[in-house]
């Protein structure tokens, strides 16, 4: 059996040709909407290097010539495509829109008397923001009434979404969680020395993880949803796919339903049918 090449970091085979950057960059925007401009070459080789040394391949470029090949297949695209999403998320991350949930969106909600409510975290990561989202929901239907609710929570990247799914975290990580919360939902691990809490089953019951890719051109997500969170994913894509992805959005949002940006997204200029109705926080018209 042929032994796998050694690869070492200061080898020129873990650059990245300008050529095949620009494959690169090509193929990602196109499936995954993300922008890889020149100054991020050196992200782009440090995480291709862990793809690189669990294959056969020799050097970056015959890795991305490979993949970028028909002769690839779905799940190492997939791999690809994972190993270049960014995935920075907290809980509360951005609190002012969960206090808008809280204050107006959840009254409004209950006040109508439809008693159920659908919700999307649209680029879910590690799940951090949905189970913020059920933390949130849970403890208001908890003081004011019942409110039946059931919250999608999907991303691009299957790695994160294994890990949204165990609903597992560092102490560190669940330190944002007002301390009243969290000892309502979230479990410390039976050995102390395990510095990680769970959520509880009550709210991993709340929430379907699956799959999805924003540039797709329909979103298969069920009955329109009653609020939508997509933050900080818009400042990934071009302005055009902007416009794409948040057209796809409003189509899967009831009229009177809530779409929440990014606090340094905009989507000023754009031919929407929102309406702002605080910061970055949109009414579907």
């Amino acid at each position: 059996m042929a032994s796998r090449p050694i690869v070492r970091d200061d080898d020129s085979r873990t650059r990245i040709s300008p050529r095949m950057f620009a494959r690169l960059a090509e193929f990602v925007e196109g499936h995954a909407g993300i922008k890889l401009p020149a100054s991020k070459q050196a992200l782009v080789e440090g995480r291709l290097l862990r793809l690189l040394r669990s294959s056969s391949m020799d050097s970056i470029d015959a890795y991305c010539e490979h993949v970028l090949s028909a002769r690839a297949s779905a799940g190492q695209r997939r791999d690809l495509i994972n190993a270049l999403t960014t995935n920075k998320t907290d809980f509360f991350r951005e609190p002012a829109h969960f206090e808008y949930l809280a204050s107006r969106i959840l009254p409004e909600i209950v006040h109508d008397g439809s008693g159920r409510m659908r919700c999307w975290s649209a680029a879910a990561s590690t799940g951090m923001e949905a189970y913020t989202l059920a933390m949130v929901i849970a403890d208001y239907a908890r003081r004011a009434g019942p409110l039946d609710f059931e919250i999608l929570a999907t991303d691009i990247d299957t790695n994160v979404l294994k890990e949204a799914r165990r609903g597992v975290y560092p102490l560190a990580s669940l330190e944002p969680v007002p301390t009243q919360l969290r000892s309502r939902y979230v479990q410390r691990a039976r050995d102390l020395r395990r510095l990680e809490g769970r959520i509880v089953p009550e709210l991993r019951n709340r929430i379907a993880f699956g799959r999805l890719n924003l540039m797709e051109p329909r979103y298969p997500v069920g009955d329109p949803m009653d609020l939508i969170l997509c933050r900080n994913v818009l400042i990934y894509f071009e302005k055009h796919v902007q416009a794409k992805v948040v057209a796809r959005l409003c189509d899967n949002l009831k009229p009177g339903g809530h779409l929440m940006l990014g606090h340094s997204e905009s989507i000023t200029g754009l031919d929407l049918p929102l309406k702002s109705v605080a910061n970055t926080v949109f009414r579907r018209l």
